[in-house]
């Protein structure tokens, strides 16, 4: 099984989501959603991403749009970085993705909410940390929004996903996304190949 634990704020993470289901489908793999705040991982194990964002028209940052835009060409996306609302607060969209996993009617929409969130945000410019916004995505995705709204402010959910991120931190994680197979951690869109190579890897060794 392949973990991935991911934050829709993330362009990157969005490319990976993508990218992710294909490579599972190929390989027959089940993956394991893992929600997390990424800026929670930030403040605790990388708090120089701030200041590394702090100048956007640095040489190394001007390269890092153009690879994000070269890349989401290639997955059939389009992102732009919000200008409004960069860093978002996604908080109750992750907790949404939780209750989701956990709910028997809307588990079945998961992939489908996501996907509404991301590009929402990334797409749209969408600012999804306000209620009217996860609303929407809720009917895009075919989902009832005043449970997901009820059941993003449950305490259970609201531990759940700091018991997530408490965990990536622990197994070594520093940002979104990040992939697990077994205990092998990969981070990053472009180490998808990687952990094509891990899960069959693991599969021969079995």
């Amino acid at each position: 099984m392949i973990e991935f634990f991911y934050d829709c704020s993330s362009p990157w993470t969005y490319l990976a989501f993508r990218n992710l289901q294909h490579l599972a489908a190929e390989l027959d793999e089940p993956v394991s959603w893992r929600p997390v705040l990424v800026g929670g991982i930030f403040n605790s194990v990388n708090k120089g991403i701030y200041t590394a964002r702090e100048d956007m028209n640095s040489p190394k940052n001007r390269y890092m749009l153009k690879d994000l835009q070269d890349n989401a060409r290639e997955a059939g996306l389009s992102i732009t970085f919000p200008p409004r609302v960069f860093p978002v607060n996604s908080v109750k969209a992750m907790r949404g993705c939780l209750w989701i996993a956990q709910d028997a009617q809307a588990q079945q929409h998961y992939p489908d909410f996501v996907e509404a969130t991301f590009a929402a945000y990334f797409s749209r410019e969408e600012d999804i940390s306000q209620d009217d916004v996860l609303a929407s995505l809720c009917h895009q995705a075919g989902i009832q929004a005043e449970a997901l709204l009820a059941g993003i402010a449950r305490p259970d959910i609201k531990e759940q996903l700091k018991a997530n991120t408490d965990e990536a931190i622990q197994r070594g994680a520093f940002g979104s996304p990040t992939f697990f197979v077994g205990e092998d951690m990969y981070f990053g869109n472009d180490r998808l190949p990687l952990v094509r190579s891990a899960v069959l890897r693991t599969r021969s060794a079995a």
